[in-house]
């Protein structure tokens, strides 16, 4: 895997991660603020979310480097089989 691959492998993980993370913990609060949303959370706590989010990112990309170095999976088989399979349609 390149460089180029790699980060963008990391940044769509990293994004699918986020999405999975940031509804841990919601709390609406009990009396919103005039011109606050009701449903918004009391502390979002984002930092945190984003830490954890990085770590998950880092622990399933380098599983899939793993993968893909040791050839257990092969993107170019993967690729030329959904080309076939394309085809035969």
């Amino acid at each position: 895997m390149d460089l180029v691959t790699s980060i963008v492998a990391f940044l769509m993980i990293w994004w699918l991660s986020l999405f999975v993370v940031l509804p841990w913990g919601n709390e609406a609060e009990e009396s919103p603020e005039e011109g606050n949303v009701a449903s918004a959370p009391a502390k979002p706590r984002i930092l945190l979310k984003f830490m954890v989010t990085t770590g998950i990112a880092i622990v399933l990309w380098c599983i899939l480097y793993i993968l893909l170095s040791m050839e257990i999976i092969d993107m170019f088989d993967v690729a030329q089989q959904m080309m076939i399979e394309d085809k035969a349609e």
